[in-house]
């Protein structure tokens, strides 16, 4: 008889804790997968990229039968049942939860609905009552809205992003808190469905961690759209006026103020292991995220961890991946797989679209990795034109030694698929020179890339040849 209740005992039943889970039980492994929220389907399918998704493309849509005029199309009085968008977006959640719910209860490994908690290294008590042990442990328990920094915003209530979603019909005026891909995709939602929006950012450009040409070119969009962007400030106080909701908050040594119906905290979200009493199973955290190496292990040996509870990148391909990986070294100690976050991707689903992977050129140069980048833009490219879709750029990153591409930006119109030509273009580690050879049917979207890698090639070219006349040929 097993020392052990489980081989495997997966804490989380979302993206990355079915994959866990999937992957373990496909090797021989005696799994048991517990799920302890309210509902089943984990963050991307319930609250996250599914729901939203689906509201941002009704949006897009409201806003090109404004515009069929372009084309002339006549679409006299556009309008919207929000109710019916919403109600839409809710039957397809429903649909992707029941298929998860099919999958983690086909009968590959046993699931349970409970919360967990450890009580030593390798057991965990559950909210039923029970306990388990389990020779391995993957925790895969997500995250959850961050609190806010301001007490006084507590105080005048705000809306988290879970709470937009359920809205039953979209405020007259709205503050967004936060200039991520959340508070953005946000932003832009609303707007498009007639709400006066004013996006508040504390850092120098909206989406930090994008190059500031890719930002600078979505504020521009934002504000021809009718929204207010407020960048580099610092919130100070929040509080009511009448009717209205208002921020107070610091930007260029003054004290601005904001003031709508609603608010919407999108600000970040924070890993959601305070209950498991990580410590009596010693594993290390630092701020609740949990710890781990390029095999997903934790300080614990015996026990991994996967998707947004350990980041540190909360992407639901990035948690399914962390969650194989976790699954495959504990059934494979011989031969164990590391994370590779070589071809990191971001898709932010605004009108333009932004898609990156890679190295972008702020963090080439704060890694002091050389490069060379060259970039198109859509104004000036056939199949755009004739979508006039004229906003956004596409930008590659190259290795000025070898044209190795090392990275790739859209900002344009189908951004978030356009950007799958260059993970699968580095995922072979292609050249620039390569790209720009390559047959590419026209008209089309994608064949911006080869103008780009031209420029490239061009570049890595002309610097050989001038080494070569410095060296005399040699």
């Amino acid at each position: 008889m097993s020392e052990f209740d489980f081989d495997v005992a997966v804490l989380g039943g979302g993206s990355g804790g079915y994959a866990a889970g999937r992957t373990a039980a496909g090797a021989g492994l005696k799994t048991v997968v517990i799920e302890g929220g309210k509902e089943v389907g984990g963050l991307c399918i319930l609250r996250g990229c599914m729901p939203t998704k689906a509201l941002l493309y009704a949006a897009d849509v409201i806003h090109l039968a404004r515009h069929a005029g372009t084309w002339g199309v006549q679409a006299p009085q556009v309008g919207f049942d929000f109710e019916q968008v919403m109600a839409r977006k809710n039957a397809m959640v429903k649909d992707f939860a029941d298929g998860r719910v099919q999958q983690l209860t086909s009968g590959r490994f046993k699931f349970i609905r409970a919360t967990a908690r450890f009580t030593d290294t390798h057991t965990v008590g559950l909210s039923t009552g029970d306990t388990l042990t389990a020779r391995y442990f993957i925790i895969s328990t997500g995250s959850v809205v961050s609190e806010p920094p301001l007490p006084s915003l507590r105080n005048v209530g705000y809306l988290t992003s879970d709470e937009a979603l359920r809205l039953a019909g979209p405020p007259k005026s709205l503050i967004v808190l936060g200039g991520g891909a959340v508070g953005v995709e946000f932003a832009q939602f609303f707007a498009r469905f007639d709400t006066q929006v004013t996006l508040i950012q504390r850092s120098p450009h909206i989406l930090r961690d994008f190059d500031t040409d890719a930002a600078a070119e979505l504020e521009k969009v934002f504000r021809r759209e009718g929204m207010t962007v407020v960048t580099d400030t610092r919130l100070l106080d929040a509080g009511r006026d009448g009717g209205l909701k208002v921020v107070s908050f610091e930007r260029d040594g003054k004290t601005e103020t904001a003031s709508a119906d609603e608010i919407l905290f999108a600000l970040g979200r924070t890993p959601n292991t305070a209950h498991l009493h990580l410590e009596k199973a010693g594993v290390e955290t630092d701020r609740g995220r949990i710890v781990t190496n390029e095999r997903m292990q934790t300080s614990a040996q015996h026990i991994y961890a996967a998707g947004d509870c350990t980041g540190p990148h909360e992407i639901v391909h990035i948690a399914i991946q962390q969650g194989e990986i976790a699954a495959h070294n504990i059934a494979h100690l011989d031969r164990p797989r590391s994370i590779d976050y070589r071809l990191l991707t971001h898709v932010v689903f605004t009108d333009p679209q932004i898609g990156l992977v890679g190295l972008t050129e702020k963090q080439a140069k704060a890694k002091s990795v050389p490069c060379l980048a060259a970039s198109y833009r859509f104004n000036d490219h056939g199949k755009s034109l004739i979508m006039d879709a004229k906003d956004g750029f596409v930008k590659l990153l190259a290795n000025p030694a070898t044209g190795e591409i090392i990275g790739g930006c859209c900002v344009g119109p189908m951004g978030g698929e356009l950007i799958h030509e260059i993970i699968a273009a580095m995922a072979r580690r292609m050249t620039v020179h390569e790209l720009a050879v390559m047959p590419h049917y026209h008209p089309t979207l994608a064949e911006i890339w080869t103008y780009p890698a031209e420029e490239l090639a061009d570049q890595i070219k002309l610097q050989a040849s001038v080494s070569d006349n410095r060296t005399g040929g040699v």
